[in-house]
Formats: C-alpha cells, structure tokens, sequence
C-alpha cells in the first residue's frame, strides 16, 4: 500500500491518498486512491467563445508529417507505410466468402425461404425483422407473486443492457472476438481493432518484461491497446441514497438475485460497465485501466468490488470470499482499477451538484492533461502535447493509446471501441489521402462533399456519441404515446432531425493493418457521414452542465466521449493556444478550432450509447434549450398549422407529445439521415434540369426507405439493413470493403449516388 502523499505543484495539489481504516476484510484495498482536486477549479471558463463554424477550421492534420497522422509505426512493431498492395486477401482470389461471413449468408437463406415458402396473404410485417422474441421484466408484483414483462423484437440493433443479458456487445462481437481458430488469410481482420488502434495511438509502446506493471496486469503476452477508461460517479446513487453508502453486489452469489428495477441503484449499471471492461481484456487485444472519480473518498469494499470485477484486466476475482490474507500481510500488487477524488473540502459541494459541471471539467483535465494545469508560462514554440505534466501518480498520466471518457449510466462495450477506432482510421486516411490534396473539383463544390485534407480549410472531424434510452415503467404516459406504447426501440432525446447534415467524405474507408488506404482506385469510393449541426440538448439538470463546461468536440456528448491519443495531442495544441492567448480575441483566432462531431451512416447504432437508467424519455427540454433550437421558428409554425387546420383538435395531449417532447427513435435517426443523404445527392445529379414541381426524388433515391411499403421489403434488402445496425460493416470490414460484394453498399454507407430512381421498384 503507498503512503500518504502530498503532492505539490503549481495550480495543483493532491491530497493525502485515502486509507480505509474500518475494513472488516483483512485484505486490504491495493489500489491508490490518489486526489487529483484543486486543478484549480475553472467551471466559470467556458469553451464558448473559441467554437467556430467548421467553415473557418483550421485543420488538425496541417503541416503534419504522415507518421504523425497514424500512416505507419516503428518497424520494430511489425507496423509499416501503407504500400499499393491490393487491400488484403481479395474474394477472387480464393473463390470463396471468408469463414466469419458464414452465419450471415444462412441468415439470408433463411429469409429468402421464408419470403418464397409464406403464401402472400400471410406475409406479416415483421417478417424482415427475423430477431428472436425478447421479453422485457418491468414490474414484480408481490401479490401475484409474478413479474410483468412486455414481449417484442428489439430490432434497432442498438447494443444496450436491456434485451443483452451477457457483456460482449452482442453475440457476433462476443463470438468474433473471442474466436481461437482464426484462418491465416483472415487474421488482418482479426487484427483490425488493434492494428487501428497502434496506429492512432501513442508511439511509445509499452514495457512488457518481466517485473513491470504490464507483465503484472496481463502477463508477458502480445502488444495490446491501452485504453484508459475515466469514469464519472457523480450522481450514482440508490434511490436518494449516495452509492457509496450502500454495499456493493456479491460478486458471487450461490443463488440467483432477485429482480432489481432498472432505476433501483446505479450499482447494477456500475456492475454491467466493469463486466463490458473485463471482456475487453478477455480478447487479448485491450489492456483496460479504470479511473473512477469521485467527489470524496469511498469505503475500500467499494474499490475491492470494482478490482474484483476485472479479473482478465489484472483484477483479483472475488477477494471478499477468501476471509483475509493467509499471511497478514497487505497485498502489493498492482491493480486495474484507481480511485481519484477530484475535490477538497471546499469544493466537495459542487462537485456533487451535477448542474455545475466540475466532473465534466475535471475528466477533461485528467485525459489532456494540458501543460498550464501546472505551469504559469507555456512556451509555444517547445512544448510537446505529448508530454503529460499532471501527476505521475495518477493512471491518466501513463502513455496511452485510447482515452474513454464516461458517465456511469452511459454503457460501453467493445463495439463501441472498434467502431470508435474505425471511424478514426477513415477519417485520417481520407485527411492523408494523395487525391484529397488536389484542389476541389466542380463534384466536390456541390454543398454535400467534404474533403479532408491537409489544407488550412480542411475541417477536424472526430467521431462522437448519441444516448439512447428505452421507455421506462417510471415514464409518465406522454412518452409512451411518443413511443406507441413499445419498450423494444430506443430513442435519442439530446439530438431531432434537424440537428445534424449529412455528408460524403472521398477517401474515408480505411483499410487493415492500421491507417492503409482501402479504395485502390474505386470510383467514387468513401463513405456518408452524419454532421452535426448542433450542440446536443439534454436535459436539466446536465444541460447547465454542458454551458459551463462544453463538449470538447461540437456537437459531441459530455457523457461519452472518446480520443485516440493522435486526436489527444491536436486538441490539447489548440487548448495551449487558446490560453496563451488569454483576452485577445484575434490571437485566439489564429489557434484553429476544436473538432466537429460525425457519426458514420454505415455504423450509425454503434455510436448510440444505451442510458442504462432508461429515465430520460418524456421529460421536457428546458425553454430556448432543446434540440431542433436552430429551427425553432419554423417548429412553430408547423404547430399553429396543425391548430389551424384542427388535426388534433381535442387532442391536446398527443399535440404536446408531438411537439413538446424530443423523443427520436433509432430508426427513425438512421432512416431521417439515409434519405437526407439522398435528396441531397438527387439535387446536386439533378442540378438546373431539376423539375421545381415534382415532389420526392427524380434522379437517384434510397433502395431501401424510398418504396411505398405494402408488405415487407424482399430479402436482400432486408438482410443488408440488419446487417449495418449490428455494426457488422464495421466488424467485417474486410469483407464489405473489399468491393467484390456490392449487394451491401448502400447499407453500409459506401454509396455515393445511391440507386438509379429507375431501378427500384416504387412498391413491393
């Protein structure tokens, strides 16, 4: 166990590490609880003034060398530049679909033989959506000694803690990521999510001999990506109880627990987040490190829990039920997990009112690590944003290659981790890309194409996050009429139709082995991106939060964020800038931007983050903050239309849920973002021959959404939308990018004029 501490620096202090006195297990706790409080608390400073528009970015890949943007690592890693190699093992050449494709082509046998066996009058709706029945227990009534439960499809393919009882992140994530038998010529698919992360990550790799805190955790083992997650308890409670009040789940319980509500304690929602963590580590392919802050110092039994929950990640598995140390002597061992309390005793308060926003700042701190948090005078011309001055004894301060930052109601798993990586990858490709440096084209000007490059207009995109919450057994009525009464589909409630654009990125598909090209030459090869064209709107009390202490990607969530340690480094350059600069406005000007937020199309359900609670539906935004703000007028207008046109006269209550509560399913999103991608790439192929009278698409339209819907979609088509809201483009990516199987294409978000108006049906 350390001893007590006193860190000194200028602008921080860090107070005595914690040390539970009053433990009944004789083991005790292993893990530092180290005080990173008084990093002088600036919840007043707002990041307001620097947002610009994204048209007058200056790009963070600027004047940035190759190795820099994530191209290629030492070679002493196995790492290379990317060469003109075909991207990996092409279908043609071995005639046959790689073996993790297999349980997808029986699906689509199996829908297809459904379609073709089913007379017509009995086709059901529900036909295209081939999940199993799922029930969902809400309710236990002790009366009847029975749970009450809904039974429905979850088909949104939203990876939530509801409907998906193991951690994995579903069982194709489960399945591929712990799969032994790996052909040799699919091992660069394998391999993606680590590969994508070296090369986005930090060039210092780790030390793994023995005696090192590596070997400790996870053994003398292969490179893995090290992801730091920081974990915001603020808030975390049961009932109006403080969680650390109350004791932790047993680890191991002989019998099985009873029903637990889903608003009941946040423990359960803690206990889900640490399994998704430890199954990380299970794959052999993350090396998970767990920051738990907190406002004050916690009972050690709480840290012995939480170190015990991550048993792959270097956790000791269910120390409670050894009854102590055989020899009495207090365990030295390194552990995963570490206990930050990121107040003192002057700003305990606020750091427990969560309209304040000091976790929000203090997880910002605490992951970039800017150089003034200790240092008055910051050299611009020296300082290296890879250099992290907080204090080395907190895990944050460790060379990393991933950086999670979350709320404890916000689940993670590792989907999210690969689609996150992924999506980063494409984008550092497209800004490198050779073809991306020429000067726009007359297609490129169209309003819809963005071109990342390495020019001064360039934009700084950064993939970021949406929560989506199920209706809840708590919610008061008006959102269950939003929703039609259904448990099984998740809805946003902080984003609405009008917050985001859409736009074509040339270039964005990354191939394996890290930052590689993957389109060789395609025409029209890259991908569909959601823009946000909003801040997001939560509710109170965290849209206060959110105005002291703003997302540090516009457009992007407080509550789940995440930086590869490239994107870290450009962030923290502009933030330097930024308060070297003080009050001169036209000096801030010169630092560039912080970055806008996108969500690639084709894995648009892997970037909606499950709100375990589930509370957060029909609750109203607070007035002048609410999503669609930029809009506002013309949503009024639409409502007094409605009145006058006596639709929903006597029927006040839907008109409030319609227009009073932001409730936007999953589907909905996906759907909304599909066809706005499509009209707007139906107006620039149209252009001056458009028709200024007809109604819908005229050129090129959605296979999918654009058709009169009369009975389920044929199979195919079907096949490959389930196929993109699993997140399977991104897991498969080998496969779907390798071009030889189109069938997907629109699905996956790779399409840039979509399908010829003339080729699909208008009704099926």
């Amino acid at each position: 166990m350390a001893s007590n501490y006193q860190g000194e620096a200028p602008q921080a202090e860090y107070p005595a590490l914690e040390e539970d006195s009053t433990r009944s297990n004789a083991i005790l706790t292993v893990l530092k609880l180290v005080a990173a409080s008084a990093l002088f608390y600036s919840a007043g400073t707002s990041f307001a003034e620097t947002y610009h528009s994204h048209q007058n970015a200056v790009p963070s890949y600027a004047n940035v060398n190759p190795a820099d943007l994530g191209m290629s690592t030492p070679s002493k890693y196995g790492y290379s530049a990317p060469s003109s190699n075909v991207h990996g093992r092409r279908l043609a050449e071995t005639g046959k679909n790689p073996s993790y494709t297999k349980d997808l082509m029986e699906d689509l046998k199996a829908r297809k033989k459904l379609m073709e066996e089913t007379p017509p009058e009995e086709v059901k709706y529900w036909f295209e959506y081939t999940g199993p029945l799922q029930k969902y227990f809400y309710r236990y009534s002790r009366s009847r000694k029975k749970a009450d439960s809904f039974e429905g499809r979850d088909d949104s393919g939203v990876a939530n803690s509801r409907f998906i009882e193991k951690a994995g992140g579903g069982d194709e994530f489960s399945a591929f990521f712990s799969r032994k038998d790996i052909p040799s010529d699919e091992k660069a698919n394998y391999s993606r999510l680590l590969d994508n992360c070296v090369a986005m990550g930090n060039e210092r790799r780790p030390n793994r001999d023995s005696g090192s805190v590596w070997n400790e955790l996870y053994g003398n083992g292969d490179d893995r990506c090290r992801v730091l997650f920081n974990l915001n308890t603020v808030g975390a409670g049961r009932s109006t109880t403080i969680l650390w009040e109350t004791k932790p789940p047993a680890p191991h319980s002989a019998e099985p627990r009873p029903w637990i509500s889903e608003q009941e304690t946040a423990a359960t929602h803690l206990e889900r987040n640490l399994q998704e963590i430890d199954s990380m580590c299970a794959t052999g392919l993350i090396a998970a490190r767990v920051q738990v802050l907190v406002c004050e110092p916690i009972p050690g039994v709480w840290t012995d829990w939480m170190d015990s929950m991550l048993p792959n990640c270097g956790g000791k598995a269910d120390p409670m039920s050894g009854g102590g140390a055989k020899d009495g002597k207090v365990d030295e061992r390194a552990s995963p997990v570490q206990v930050v309390v990121t107040a003192n005793a002057k700003t305990a308060d606020v750091c427990h009112d969560l309209k304040s926003g000091f976790m929000e700042q203090r997880m910002q701190d605490l992951v970039l690590s800017p150089p003034y948090l200790t240092d008055k005078e910051v050299d611009l011309s020296k300082f290296d944003p890879a250099s992290k001055t907080t204090h080395p004894d907190l895990v944050s301060s460790d060379d990393h290659d991933l950086y999670v930052a979350m709320k404890w109601s916000t689940l993670v798993t590792v989907r999210s981790i690969n689609s996150f990586l992924q999506a980063s990858a494409d984008l550092a490709i497209a800004a490198s890309s050779s073809e991306n440096q020429k000067a726009p084209g007359a297609d490129d000007e169209d309003g819809v194409t963005v071109v990342l490059s390495n020019a001064p207009s360039s934009p700084y995109l950064v993939p970021s996050f949406v929560r989506v919450s199920y209706v809840s057994e708590e919610n008061n009525k008006v959102a269950k009429w939003r929703m039609h009464g259904d448990f099984f589909h998740p809805a946003a409630w902080e984003i609405c139709k009008d917050s985001f654009d859409m736009s074509w990125i040339p270039g964005s598909l990354s191939g394996h082995g890290g930052v590689t090209p993957a389109c060789h030459g395609e025409k029209d090869c890259g991908q569909w991106w959601v823009y946000f064209a909003e801040e997001q709107m939560p509710t109170s009390p965290e849209v206060y939060a959110n105005e002291v202490t703003p997302p540090l990607v516009q457009g992007g969530s407080n509550y789940i964020w995440m930086l590869t340690e490239r994107q870290r480094q450009e962030i923290v350059k502009v933030k330097v800038c930024v308060h070297a600069a003080g009050d001169d406005k036209s000096a801030k000007n010169k630092c560039g931007d912080f970055p806008q937020a996108v969500i690639p199309l084709g894995d648009l359900e892997s970037f909606l983050m499950n709100f375990t609670p589930n509370t957060a539906l029909g609750k109203k935004h607070s007035a002048s903050r609410f999503p669609g703000y930029s809009r506002a007028e013309e949503r009024e207008k639409d409502r007094e239309a409605v009145k006058e046109r006596k639709q929903l006269k006597d029927q006040e209550d839907i008109e409030k849920a319609l227009f009073d509560y932001t409730i936007y399913p999953a589907a909905l999103f996906h759907k909304d973002a599909t066809v706005k991608a499509a009209r707007a790439r139906d107006f620039v192929l149209t252009g001056a021959k458009r028709d200024a009278d007809a109604v819908g698409p005229q050129k090129v339209k959605s296979s999918y959404y654009d058709v009169t819907i009369t009975k389920p979609r044929e199979a195919t088509s079907a096949w490959c939308q389930a196929i993109s809201r699993k997140g399977l483009c991104t897991l498969y990516a080998d496969y779907f990018r390798s071009f030889e199987d189109k069938r997907c294409m629109e699905a996956c978000g790779m399409s840039k004029n979509w399908s010829d108006i003339g080729s699909v049906k208008s009704e099926l």
